[in-house]
């Protein structure tokens, strides 16, 4: 008697991320024929204040734009063959396509001109700490189970109590101790109604924002005002540069010469990673999140886990906020963080409700709104709307085409009733 032949798991061919190369090598080709621009551009890699002086780069600028295409389109071929043997697009092949697609377009937009390589890349860094920091709070809160749209508040409050408590002591770290405290209260604020009383998540997080948008507006225009010399004029943090790691060209004094802030990110990042994938506290996280029925019958407490996590969550946003003042010696103003919350909530999506992958998502935003002050600066002949839009447009495309679907943990948004 003949053996029963064993069923053989389906192979499926994924396009995405070749059919995403293909549009994209397209889209720069065609610009290159339609806007050809002569001259030469330079990449200024270093600064005159860094110990190690790099010399500035010059090159051709259709050369290499076209240089740029011929390697864009060698990656899109390699993505084709390994899709065709049934494999994924390596990492590498992505990576290395996004380096060539932005040196090729950052020559084209600023021939004639000087790009600081090392400016761009310290601008990104700033532009993203708080989205990163925001995206970190957003990932503990619905990896629990509880959709923080509140991120925004969380980074306003942050922001308005840094500054008056620093302004009124001169001593940053109290604003910045004071910040968390004020995440954490409004991240409480969500957890009750939204644990406690199982009200619908997404609308509290949209009233706790519209909350203290007006709230720290009333008291701006009613405190803070009258009384700016005392109450509104933080003091920043200062640079630290740590030792033979900010010597190192270009990448150093963008990572390693600055405030504590940043620094403080790094930590988060690398614990919230390591605790969330590798700890008992991360297991129990994802647990609630994603079955909160299978937790409870281990003996997790579920809603208490999703609370204090929320309340974590808040901690990191509102230290995320201090950015917006103590980060950078800047007073407070109405509405600042100008829906760096939202953009957060949107890394978290794009992120895949991964850590890491939320850091990198908020430093591609990070990174194109620096790109846009950088080629205002030069004179590129890209107009201002179009780079305006540019964060949003690549990051559609980079999640739809290269990163593919996304899914939120099983019970996010979902309240537990333990029956």
């Amino acid at each position: 008697m003949a053996p029963l032949a064993t069923a053989q798991p389906e192979r499926i061919r994924s396009w995405k991320v070749p059919i995403a190369l293909t549009i994209f090598t397209a889209l720069f080709a065609i610009l290159l024929l339609a806007a050809p621009r002569e001259g030469v551009t330079t990449f200024r890699l270093s600064t005159p204040t860094d110990a190690i002086q790099l010399p500035e780069l010059a090159v051709p600028v259709m050369a290499t734009a076209w240089v740029c295409v011929v390697l864009l389109v060698l990656l899109t071929v390699a993505s084709v063959f390994f899709v065709r043997a049934f494999a994924r697009s390596p990492l590498w092949i992505v990576i290395v396509y996004i380096l060539a697609i932005v040196v090729g377009f950052l020559t084209w937009a600023a021939a004639g001109a000087a790009i600081p390589v090392a400016g761009l890349l310290a601008g990104s860094l700033g532009l993203a700490v708080p989205l990163i920091y925001g995206a970190l709070g957003g990932v503990i809160g619905e990896r629990a189970g509880v959709v923080n749209i509140a991120i925004e508040g969380q980074l306003l409050a942050g922001a308005f109590t840094a500054a008056v408590v620093a302004s009124a002591t001169r001593q940053p770290i109290l604003g910045l101790l004071a910040a968390m405290v004020a995440g954490t209260l409004v991240a409480f604020i969500l957890a009750a109604f939204a644990i406690k009383y199982l009200v619908e998540q997404v609308i509290v997080g949209v009233v706790l924002n519209v909350l203290v948008i007006g709230l720290t507006s009333f008291l701006y225009s009613q405190v803070l005002q009258p009384n700016g010399a005392t109450l509104n004029s933080p003091p920043r943090f200062d640079r630290m540069p740590i030792p033979l790691l900010a010597d190192i060209p270009v990448i150093g004094p963008v990572l390693f010469n600055q405030t504590i802030i940043v620094y403080l990110m790094y930590i988060a990042v690398a614990a919230v990673y390591v605790g969330m994938f590798h700890t008992r506290w991360g297991l129990r996280l994802r647990a609630v999140g994603e079955h909160p029925q299978a937790a409870d019958t281990v003996g997790i407490k579920v809603n208490a886990t999703r609370f204090w996590n929320v309340l974590l969550a808040g901690a990191i946003a509102g230290l995320g906020g201090t950015v917006f003042t103590i980060g950078n010696g800047i007073a407070f103003n109405k509405e600042m963080t100008a829906g760096a919350g939202f953009i957060a909530l949107a890394a978290v999506i794009f992120g895949q409700w991964d850590p890491i992958k939320a850091t990198l998502a908020a430093l591609l935003f990070g990174f194109a709104s620096s790109l846009q002050n950088t080629l205002s600066i030069v004179g590129s002949p890209v107009p201002s709307e179009f780079m305006l839009m540019l964060p949003y447009v690549v990051t559609i495309f980079v999640v739809a085409g290269v990163v593919g679907r996304s899914r939120a943990p099983a019970a996010d948004g979902k309240p537990y009733i333990k029956e």
